[in-house]
């Protein structure tokens, strides 16, 4: 799943502070996710709806957390819609000041603004508070890479981190990132810290696969 020519890596990997090193992977993502067009963006989005449809964990789910993806993210578009054609339950994040967590109910694409520049388009409904994540069956988390040991390498905030601790144990934690943003973990380790949470399960428009085995999650 991941290709190991267009990934960027730290060439001090071992020698960088950790927050260095992250902070020098996600410049280079960054910028490589911003060379990708508008369509080519809509078209994975559509991909990676697919994808997901094929987990049985999300095909069974009553309550999704998901995401707004950001211009710059792989679309989470046509995954909202294809969730909530099926009934499905969606809550999205409400990032409110600093690291305040909370979350929202999707109230479908209208609804969804942009309330401060940088981030993402949250819902407008009502306020649920952090643990309303834990009626979530599985979560869908955004990432700028992930490696196959779990490791998921955030926009830097710590948002996700926080957030997840409100999660029920053993719910799926699955990131979205393109093929190219896979890394392997035992010759490109991501880089992490003591409060970084690991996530369970990585999807590309490819297909995804289980970092972490459901038993041991």
């Amino acid at each position: 799943m991941s290709t190991t020519a267009a990934q960027p890596y730290p060439a001090l990997a071992g020698v960088l502070d950790a927050e260095d090193a992250k902070d020098e992977l996600r410049a280079a993502i960054r910028s490589a996710r911003q060379s990708r067009s508008e369509r080519r963006r809509q078209e994975a989005g559509q991909a990676f709806a697919d994808v997901l449809d094929t987990i049985p964990e999300l095909r069974d789910a009553r309550c999704v957390a998901v995401y707004a993806a950001r211009p710059t993210e792989p679309s989470t578009g046509p995954l909202l819609e294809r969730l909530a054609g099926r009934g499905v339950r969606i809550i999205l994040p409400v990032l409110g000041t600093g690291l305040q967590r909370d979350w929202a109910a999707y109230g479908g694409a209208d609804d969804l603004r942009q309330r401060a520049p940088g981030r993402p388009p949250e819902p407008g409904t009502a306020h649920l508070g952090a643990q309303a994540l834990a009626d979530a069956d599985v979560v869908i988390a955004p990432a700028l890479a992930v490696d196959t040991s779990g490791a998921r390498l955030g926009q830097g905030g710590g948002w996700y981190d926080r957030a997840l601790e409100h999660a029920r144990p053993g719910t799926p934690v699955v990131a979205l990132v393109y093929a190219c943003e896979v890394y392997d973990a035992g010759s490109r380790p991501l880089p992490r810290q003591g409060h970084d949470r690991l996530v369970d399960a990585v999807a590309t428009p490819e297909g995804w696969r289980w970092l972490r085995p459901p038993a041991a999650a």
